[in-house]
């Protein structure tokens, strides 16, 4: 049985996720903040933590926005090698973009030109879309994330000298939070990309934020990284709203690729308390023929 994934079927997967993605946030970031709260013993910590856990259940109960800033809206096609892809896959998705956001009365936050018009598309359109070959057999995942402007602005590329190694992810990591974390509405949940090249690296940092806050890597040396990367982030004592405290992050996520010999390209993809993103598996959702 092959498996098709039509410019449609995306499309209406974009459309139908954006409204639950800017009022309920994701499984694993309600848990993740109610346990952070749990955990917390800084008392202005507590009460940040207290503030975004209702502002959560408000958001939901009352098909509200989670935060003003309903993102720039980011889709990522995974397709395994007996996946077809018709046409241009993602041929409709500014349409669809423009027709949730417009429904769903989110504030629309994309410009023309980052340089040369800086007036309002008005239609927060366009997304931002790429397409990844997987070698596994049947899958057609598109990941989808509404991504904030402040937690953006908040991440960074660096290409480290190989010499750096471990050591110098680290501290580029830990200089990057104490510089720009309390911007970018912590608790956050920190994509790593490392390796790659340059235009590459900050592609990896974006994907590692897709896998949930209590799903470990399956690569134990990833998991011992992320775990080291965690404690030194919460080390800095930033904290929740960056007004102090234990919970700076809630994880670090590592995604490493190969790199050229005399490099080691690092990008910090921060993200915020208000993670709005999902999976969808298009095999499931229909598109199939024997």
């Amino acid at each position: 049985m092959e498996t098709i994934i039509t410019k449609s079927s995306v499309a209406q997967a974009v459309y139908a996720a954006i409204p639950q993605l800017a009022c309920v946030l994701p499984r694993d970031i309600a848990e993740g903040l109610r346990a952070a709260r749990a955990a917390e013993t800084n008392p202005r910590g507590r009460a940040v933590l207290d503030q975004l856990v209702e502002n959560a259940a408000i958001a939901e109960a009352d098909c509200v926005p989670i935060c003003q800033d309903t993102g720039t809206v980011w889709v990522s096609l995974e397709v395994g090698p007996d996946v077809a892809v018709a046409g241009d896959v993602f041929a409709d998705v500014d349409g669809a973009v423009a027709r949730a956001y417009d429904e769903a009365r989110l504030r629309k936050s994309v410009v023309c030109d980052a340089v040369l018009d800086r007036a309002n598309t008005g239609s927060n359109a366009p997304a931002f879309c790429d397409i990844h070959p997987v070698d596994e057999s049947g899958a057609a995942r598109l990941h989808i994330m509404l991504k904030g402007g402040g937690s953006d602005n908040a991440s960074r590329v660096v290409m480290l000298v190989p010499g750096a190694g471990k050591e110098g992810v680290v501290e580029e990591l830990v200089a990057c939070v104490r510089e720009k974390a309390a911007n970018a509405c912590p608790p956050l949940v920190v994509g790593v990309g490392i390796g790659a090249t340059f235009d590459k690296v900050a592609g990896l940092a974006k994907r590692a934020l897709m896998r949930p806050v209590d799903e470990p890597a399956a690569d134990l040396r990833i998991r011992a990284l992320e775990e080291e990367l965690l404690a030194a982030v919460n080390a800095t004592g930033v904290g929740p709203g960056g007004l102090g405290g234990a919970c700076t992050a809630l994880a670090v996520r590592v995604a490493t690729a190969p790199c050229h010999i005399a490099a080691l390209p690092l990008a910090i993809n921060m993200g915020c308390s208000a993670m709005r993103r999902t999976t969808i598996d298009l095999a499931a959702k229909g598109g199939s023929r024997g």
